[in-house]
């Protein structure tokens, strides 16, 4: 019934959609299999993309070429830039999405891959042999061949639902679990563990007071997260804030003897970061109130997405403490929220490449190592995508470095340090944050998605256009200056201190009170010479004069560091043979099997006194 792939995908959320894309860009055959293909790259939780370091990993996945940045502008109902009132490292784009619309869009596109085939089933084994993966069977018997396997099973693994007392299987409501799998990886020595997500009851947003909530309206003019020029829609969709009070969280409080966060039942590590609203309530009782944000499923539905109030409380329960919010008085619920229980694989159980130390060709991404998030999910994808067709054919890996990127930092962090709660990325993880910022990722990372030949020459002409004029812009800067009879009015508006004689246009930009369109309207002849630029060269060359100083130290670092993260270490090591290591430092430089000597800084538990015994044995 079929021939043998390249590579098979298991699993068609957002990690398996970008590998299985990236495989197939790079000319691999592709089989993508999922449970049900109603529901391929289903929003399972929240509409929306990006946010807080978030929204810097979707512009890198598409500065490579990825889709998901391309799927969310297309689907996009809201767009805002976060974090604007801080520097640039911190701004962070976020869209709020029509759900339907975004699996449509990633379905279509899947199915225009020439070399991306589709098949609904449930694998339940990886086929094995002398240590390598060679395939998968599924439920219905049918083995399938192919040189390389990427499981991205979601919240599926023997996923358990959890509403108040009651508890059932399923990967998400309404869709049963994947079982089978996990057995056979931990037979094969793989360790596994449980982990816990959750979402929020949706409600009917006809019933809704809005009148009582504060709007939130999008950035106008709307942003967007991918560097090519996709057509977005023209409209923008309002969401709303409201706010929990007492009576609310006291409603909530009669449900926590039937809660299965604290009766036990749920025995894995939920998200910090992302707690229920029991949680909340209970973590934080000196708390008045929490706020919540009322955000539309899509153009057409009425169906409203209650952000802030995760619960997995008895559904009566939590539908009488909506109903005391303000403008939830007359809520009526569509489906009430549940807490989810699944298995994971520990992620220090892989190498650098997403490919599993334990069995070759085999590669996991997405939540099965452990970590939280559409976004965090879709780098993984497409990191594991691209390296499988790339072992397979023997071709360079691609390794991301935390000094290049956001998704470095996140595949590092796993691989090096592991977790032991969903793993959510924040932008304080990144040491280099301030080179890793959203509006270059396209200069960062599109030259080596070209080299990969997951980009063509014209996106690498645009990038070198950018880079050139936003140079041009800043050399401007450098020679021109202004009198102070034409900028100090604007000063002074400004509330800037005045010049008494010529000045460079670099040395007025760079205080912090003024932007370069200040400046520009200020002085006319800078204006004219502006307007033959886009909005997004002359932000960056705005950013590049604001914060030059700041990125040659960051830079000097970078380079210093150089030095241990290209120090590579034979994956054979003896480490056992080195008694002047800790003992612990052994064991964890045995699991992790670091690549570099500055993986290996990074291993918890190895201390500076371990990395310079390394450095004197690898002379």
């Amino acid at each position: 019934m079929f021939n043998k792939y390249n590579v098979i995908v298991v699993g068609a959320g957002h990690a398996g959609c970008e590998a299985a894309a990236a495989a197939a860009n790079l000319g691999s055959s592709v089989l993508l299999i999922t449970m049900n293909m109603g529901v391929i790259a289903q929003m399972s939780c929240n509409p929306a993309i990006g946010g807080v370091a978030k929204g810097q990993i979707v512009r890198e996945i598409d500065a490579m070429g990825g889709y998901t940045g391309v799927i969310a502008d297309k689907s996009t109902l809201q767009f805002r830039m976060l974090n604007l009132s801080k520097g640039p490292a911190m701004w962070s784009p976020r869209s709020q999405n029509d759900r339907m619309r975004f699996a449509e869009e990633w379905r279509l596109q899947l199915e225009s891959l020439p070399n991306l085939d589709i098949w609904q089933d449930t694998v339940k084994e990886v086929i094995v042999e002398q240590g390598r993966a060679k395939g998968v069977i599924t439920s219905l018997g049918i083995h399938i061949e192919s040189d390389a396997v990427v499981l991205t099973n979601g919240t599926f693994l023997n996923g358990i639902i959890h509403i108040g007392d009651k508890k059932f299987g399923g990967g998400r409501t309404g869709e049963k679990a994947a079982t089978g799998l996990t057995e056979q990886l931990v037979s094969l020595g793989f360790e596994s563990g449980r982990m816990k997500t959750g979402t929020p009851p949706r409600v009917d947003g006809r019933s809704l007071n809005y009148a009582l909530m504060e709007e939130q309206w999008g950035d106008e003019p709307k942003g967007r997260f991918s560097y090519t020029d996709v057509q977005m829609p023209t409209e923008q969709r309002c969401c709303w804030i409201t706010y929990t009070n007492d009576k609310v969280h006291e409603m909530l409080k009669t449900g926590f003897e039937k809660s299965p966060m604290f009766t036990g039942r749920i025995k894995g590590l939920g998200p910090r970061y992302c707690p229920s609203i029991e949680d909340k309530i209970n973590r934080f009782a000196e708390r008045e109130r929490h706020q919540i944000f009322v955000e539309p499923e899509g153009f057409q539905t009425v169906e409203i997405y209650v952000n802030g109030f995760s619960t997995s409380l008895p559904e009566d329960v939590q539908q009488k403490a909506l109903r005391l919010i303000p403008g939830f008085e007359n809520a009526k619920m569509y489906r009430p929220g549940y807490a989810i229980e699944y298995d994971f694989f520990p992620p220090m159980q892989l190498d650098l490449t997403l490919e599993t130390l334990k069995v070759k060709h085999l590669f996991f991404a997405g939540q099965i190592n452990g970590t939280t998030g559409y976004e965090e999910a879709a780098a993984q994808g497409f990191v594991a995508g691209i390296n499988a067709h790339q072992r397979i054919n023997d071709l360079h890996e691609l390794i991301m470095k935390r000094s290049e990127s956001y998704i470095g930092v996140l595949i590092d962090d796993l691989v090096t340090k592991g977790t032991e709660e969903p793993y959510r990325m924040f932008t304080s993880r990144a040491e280099h944050r301030l080179l890793l910022r959203q509006d270059n990722a396209d200069i960062r990372l599109t030259p080596i998605a070209h080299k990969l030949g997951l980009v063509g020459d014209d996106r690498l002409n645009k990038v070198n256009d950018k880079i050139n004029n936003s140079d041009a812009i800043v050399n401007y800067l450098r020679q021109q200056s202004v009198t102070p009879d034409v900028i100090n009015p604007s000063l002074v508006t400004l509330n800037s201190s005045a010049i008494n004689q010529k000045t460079k246009l670099f040395n007025i930009l760079s205080r912090p009170q003024l932007n370069i369109y200040d400046l520009a309207n200020a002085d006319t002849a800078f204006k004219d010479y502006l307007s033959s630029f886009d909005n997004e060269t002359i932000e960056q060359a705005e950013i590049k004069v604001k914060y030059d100083s700041y990125f040659e130290k960051e830079m000097d670092i970078v380079n210093k560091m150089k030095k241990m993260e290209d120090k590579e270490i034979n994956p054979d090591f003896d480490y056992d043979s080195l008694t002047s290591l800790s003992i612990e430092a052994r064991q964890k430089l045995l699991k992790v099997k670091p690549r570099t000597l500055g993986q290996a800084s990074r291993i918890s538990g190895v201390s500076p006194a371990d990395i310079s015994v390394l450095m004197v044995h690898m002379n």
